[in-house]
């Protein structure tokens, strides 16, 4: 992995990645995905995570799109593996069994706006701005926006903003839904450790259980989605959370997950 590259702190579980270009708006190029790769192989194999904040680094942009630079050149098909290599590196990320947070701090455009909706809610500081610009470069999503934003925020909205390229503040991302709350740019840090710290006492099976319960309940009908979630339910009393859990309630002490 390299640490010029991607940036990994871990703390009581918690695993907080930044993407270090900042000269180039930390946009992602082909050593952003390669390098987040490797950082995945070692949060899968963590048997101890609990969360994953995602941010960039410098306070110009959380990621500013993917390297055109790069895509400048490519021919259809180069493009076409391209873009399955970045989807299965944010796959992997999305599918990742912990809650993933994006901490998006300045510009999240095209690819870093992809990147952003594929984790499972994002906190804004009010100098964000957000967008889908790729049909100014003649080009559509590449990276999942299609798919992911009208999920997030409605097919009129997302057929809106990615077919205008209109670029978005912070407040407007949190009037669509696209992020869950908006602060400060100097209070996204301490926010941070808060939410790390809220994260971390969490039951850490349950909360796997509760994204699988969410995400898995989407894709299926009300009554297979309720009879899903009757079922993972029960599952939580099988383990040692649930004992701890309701034991420290009844004694009045914090539990120890």
């Amino acid at each position: 992995m390299s640490e010029s590259v991607i940036d990994l702190q871990e703390r009581d579980g918690i695993a907080r990645l930044t993407v270090n270009r900042p000269k180039a708006l930390n946009a992602l190029n082909d050593a952003v995905l390669a390098a987040l790769d490797e950082v995945l192989d070692s949060l899968e194999a963590n048997a101890g995570l609990r969360a994953v904040l995602l941010t960039g680094a410098g306070d110009k942009a959380f990621i500013a799109g993917a390297d055109i630079t790069r895509m400048r050149e490519q021919t259809p098909r180069e493009a076409q593996e391209f873009a399955r290599r970045a989807l299965a590196t944010i796959k992997r990320l999305e599918h990742l069994p912990v809650p993933v947070v994006a901490l998006v701090n300045g510009f999240c455009l095209g690819g870093g706006c992809e990147l952003a909706l594929a984790c499972d809610w994002a906190v804004a500081s009010d100098n964000a701005v957000f967008g889908q610009p790729e049909v100014q470069l003649g080009i559509i999503p590449g990276f999942g926006g299609t798919q992911r934003l009208p999920r997030r925020v409605g097919p009129a909205m997302a057929l809106e903003l990615i077919t205008t390229g209109r670029k978005i503040d912070a407040n407007e991302a949190l009037r669509i839904g696209l992020v869950n709350r908006v602060m400060p740019q100097a209070e996204l840090d301490a926010y941070a450790e808060e939410l790390a710290d809220q994260l971390a006492a969490s039951a850490p099976q349950a909360v796997g259980t509760a994204k699988r319960a969410l995400y898995d309940g989407m894709d299926q009908d009300m009554d297979s989605a309720l009879a899903l979630e009757t079922s993972l339910f029960a599952l939580c009393f099988a383990g040692d959370e649930q004992a701890e859990g309701m034991a420290a309630f009844v004694e009045k002490r914090r539990a120890r997950f």
